[in-house]
């Protein structure tokens, strides 16, 4: 896809690797390959735009448990794909518009914490009772800042606490680094309203 900028679709996928505790990523069929090793998802691969590598990856493989990532849109990436295979999510990669510089505020009762681990900042908000309401993780490397894994529970949602995880993580940011995240049609949304933009479409297919 014209635009996307290999370099930060690499960068998202190493820093998610290390906020995740995965494998770096590798260099495969002219995109990126991670092991990751799940009971579910064996391995993933990542490619910032379409070509031939693609194609003769998506030939290779014919068992599940191999996730193939494009930046692309689900009809795009539909028409490259073997007949056994399907598409399973239709996301996007977004990259901030404008400076959030608001400190994170949450409700009263609920308590906010962050955890810095080298790269890797982990942020929690719990509820009045103690219980986990929200989370939220945030990986530095190599210039790309990641943010990863932002969770509200159902039963603590529309108080501003998606809102309060990205300021507190992003808080951690350098500045000069480029910051980057994935979101699914109702995460868009809220990141919006923090001055985010859709940099690319972020799809998925996998063999059921």
């Amino acid at each position: 896809m014209t635009g996307v900028d290999p370099v930060l679709v690499r960068g998202w996928l190493a820093a998610r690797s290390l906020s995740r505790g995965l494998p770096a990523p590798v260099a495969d069929h002219g995109g990126w390959r991670v092991d990751t090793g799940g009971p579910v998802e064996r391995r993933r691969h990542l490619f910032a735009e379409v070509g031939p590598g693609l194609t003769a990856l998506l030939a290779t493989i014919d068992t599940p448990g191999v996730f193939v990532k494009l930046c692309a849109d689900a009809g795009t990436f539909r028409a490259l794909l073997p007949p056994h295979w399907m598409i399973t999510d239709a996301n996007c990669m977004m990259v901030p518009e404008r400076a959030a510089l608001t400190p994170p505020v949450v409700p009263p009762g609920y308590r906010l914490a962050t955890v810095r681990d080298g790269g890797v900042t982990h942020a929690t908000i719990a509820a009045p009772d103690g219980v986990l309401a929200a989370s939220g993780h945030a990986a530095e490397l190599d210039g790309i800042f990641v943010y990863d894994r932002i969770v509200v529970e159902d039963a603590h949602r529309r108080r501003g606490l998606g809102r309060a995880l990205m300021m507190a993580l992003g808080a951690h940011c350098t500045s000069t680094s480029r910051q980057v995240l994935t979101a699914t049609a109702m995460g868009a949304a809220l990141y919006a309203t923090l001055g985010w933009r859709v940099y690319a479409p972020y799809t998925t297919a996998t063999i059921p």
